[in-house]
């Protein structure tokens, strides 16, 4: 995919402004399990639509420390462990506290009609949320590369590398993980002065 094809990264603030307005609307919980899954989990929407509650529950029933991914969620063989942050697991324990005993649904993310979503309804979502708020070039893949671009420029500081990233994206190359990555001219600027 070329440069200029791929989704927008989202800076802070517009991450903010979408978490805002997609929690005031209809299902505003849900939008923003779904929307954070996305940023903060790096999941696609395949994931986020296939996600079971089971691969965020622990064995005492609470919503635990890791998103457990299985291949057949994912594409391919890319199913992983990704360590749930901390606003993406408040967000899911009050979701999962809601839910609970409601529908009894395996899924993650259902809706009025069914008791699961399809990858499909959750890529409309974000066109829909990115486009009420005139965020050009944004679309269901802007969260996951929002997430990886920002895990990359983090992870050295926590004593990871790219590999670690790699992992965490659910990519078999280190060259596709690396596409998903966005640069930072300024970053570049300050980083010669150090050398």
């Amino acid at each position: 995919m070329g440069i200029g094809k791929q989704a927008k990264v989202l800076s802070r603030q517009q991450v903010d402004a979408v978490s805002d307005q997609i929690g005031k609307r209809r299902h505003g919980l849900r939008n923003q399990v779904i929307f954070l899954l996305s940023v903060r989990a790096g999941l696609s929407a395949k994931e986020i639509a296939s996600l079971k509650w089971e691969m965020v529950v622990d064995a005492d029933g609470e919503i635990g420390a890791t998103i457990n991914l299985t291949n057949d969620a994912s594409k391919g063989q890319s199913g992983r462990i990704i360590p749930i942050n901390r606003q993406l697991r408040q967000t899911l324990l009050q979701h999962y506290e809601t839910v609970r005993g409601e529908c009894g649904s395996p899924y993650v993310v259902t809706t009025e009609r069914s008791d699961r979503t399809s990858a499909q309804a959750i890529v409309n979502l974000f066109h829909r949320w990115y486009s009420d708020l005139g965020l050009v070039g944004c679309s269901s893949h802007s969260g996951r590369r929002t997430f990886i671009t920002n895990a990359a420029r983090k992870i050295s500081t926590v004593g990871g590398s790219l590999r670690d990233v790699q992992s965490l994206a659910g990519h078999s190359s280190l060259q596709t993980t690396q596409r998903y990555i966005e640069g930072d001219s300024e970053a570049r600027k300050r980083v010669v002065d150090l050398v």
